[in-house]
């Protein structure tokens, strides 16, 4: 379900791509350190916001550093990382393991099961430091769980849950801008879990598998309707944003919050709007 909240990289500066890169770098390699090549498979530029938004509003000292990996043995590239990383890279493994145990029993998926099987150890390491964290993920995918088994119809609900697990990520600590980054990471997750269902629509209505955009699907305005759902869910995000004292990183974030996050979008639409040409 991630894989949304991304760049939109020929519209970045090329300083701004060289940043954002060595986030993506620095959390990869603290995935490694802290969890081994198994950690390292659940990296993603989904986190990579985190990381960049926490280290925006807080300024933590942040070490930047030229390296090497196995994926550029030949030249160094820049690699950043601070205490946000390391937060990022935790909350990545415990939700990465409850994801691939949901979608194991939602689906039966081997491969599934095998990554969870390689991510519980590490796992239980991040729940005994994080343990109302934890205890809230899984609540919440319980309650995305739930509301798929007995097929849901208020889309809300579904994408609630799933807003609760992002809000709870965001929020570092309790201080004053916990507010405005729970508001921030719910309605992002919100988008999230509706994106998802926006691109899976086809499948599902072939499958008969859960959507909440299925009883649109195929009427007159089904674009239009899904289109302004999704950009409701963004504007909201994007407002509770614009609350935070954020300058450094400040032109990434806002990259990926007001152009990035709809390249998905865009490409599934078209794609879309080709086949109905096709269509006599």
């Amino acid at each position: 379900m991630f894989g949304y909240v991304i760049a939109n990289r020929p519209e970045m500066k090329i300083k701004d791509f060289d940043t954002y890169r060595g986030f993506y770098c620095g959390l990869c390699k603290e995935l490694k350190k802290r969890y081994g090549r198994a950690g390292q498979m659940t990296l993603s530029y989904d986190m990579t916001f985190l990381v960049l938004l926490l280290t925006g509003l807080y300024e933590p000292d942040t070490l930047k550093e030229y390296r090497r990996c196995m994926l550029h043995p030949c030249s160094k590239h820049l690699c950043i990382h601070n205490e946000y990383t390391v937060y990022a890279a935790d909350m990545n493994i415990v939700f990465g393991y409850y994801k691939m145990m949901d979608d194991w029993q939602d689906e039966r998926r081997l491969n599934r099961r095998m990554m969870a099987a390689l991510l519980k150890r590490r796992c239980r390491r991040v729940t005994a430091a994080y343990p109302y964290k934890a205890e809230k993920i899984l609540d919440a995918l319980k309650g995305i769980r739930d509301c798929e088994e007995r097929g849901e119809e208020n889309m809300d609900k579904a994408a609630g849950y799933f807003g609760d697990i992002l809000a709870e990520l965001f929020v570092y600590r309790q201080d004053e801008w916990e507010e405005p980054l729970r508001k921030m990471g719910y309605f992002l997750g919100k988008f999230i879990y509706l994106m998802d269902a926006y691109e899976d629509l086809e499948k599902d209505a072939e499958s008969g598998g859960y959507n909440p955009f299925l009883p649109l699907y195929g009427s007159e305005g089904c674009e239009e309707t899904c289109r302004g759902i999704l950009t409701a869910m963004m504007a909201e995000s994007a407002r509770a944003f614009e609350r935070l004292p954020i300058l450094e990183c400040a032109d990434v974030l806002r990259n990926i919050l007001y152009s990035g996050v709809w390249t998905r979008y865009e490409m599934v639409a078209a794609k879309r709007r080709q086949q109905e040409e096709k269509t006599p």
